[in-house]
Formats: C-alpha cells, structure tokens, sequence
C-alpha cells in the first residue's frame, strides 16, 4: 500500500460518518440533531471558553472553524432531507437554511 492510498483510507476511516452525511446516506435525524444541534452547542461553548480563558489563537482557529461548518451541515442536511417524511425533511431543510 501506498503512503498515497495509506492517508486515503485513514481520511476515508476517520470521517466515515461524516462523508456518509455528506453523501445522504444517513438518517435525517441523526444528522440534524447530532451533526446539527449538537455539534453546533459544542462549537459555542468551546468558543466562549476560549473567549473567557483569553485564548486568542483558539478563538481564530475556532472561527475558521465556525465559518466553514454551517457550509457542511446545510449540504448534510439538505441530502439526508429525502431519508425522512415528507414533513421533517422539508422543515429540517428550511430551519437549517434559517439557522445558516
């Protein structure tokens, strides 16, 4: 095995979830509440952290961080959208568009 194929596989193994939610390939639930509410409570919490501990360089990183991800979970959300009701995948979709 290539060093190439090597870093592949090790990418591919430890954001498996995270591609398969990108791709839509799993359950609207567990993607709006865990990726999406979830995820973003920690992001909030980590920064205020960092906000009160003074931890400048932490605070940019998470910002960088913070810019990116409503990028990710809108599109997460959008393809595992058809995985649910015809209820919960639209009103997932727009709350995750109003949220971003």
């Amino acid at each position: 095995m290539t060093p190439d194929v090597s870093r592949k596989s090790l990418f591919s193994l430890f954001f498996a979830p995270e591609l398969r939610a990108w791709q839509g390939r799993m359950a609207l639930s567990t993607v709006f509440w865990g990726f999406g509410v979830a995820m973003s409570m920690a992001l909030a919490i980590l920064h205020a952290t960092a906000l009160d501990a003074g931890q400048l360089a932490f605070q940019q990183a998470l910002i960088l961080g913070s810019a990116a991800y409503p990028v990710w979970i809108l599109v997460a959300i959008w393809h595992c959208a058809p995985n649910a009701s015809l209820f919960w995948g639209p009103l997932a979709r727009w709350l995750t568009v109003a949220w971003g």
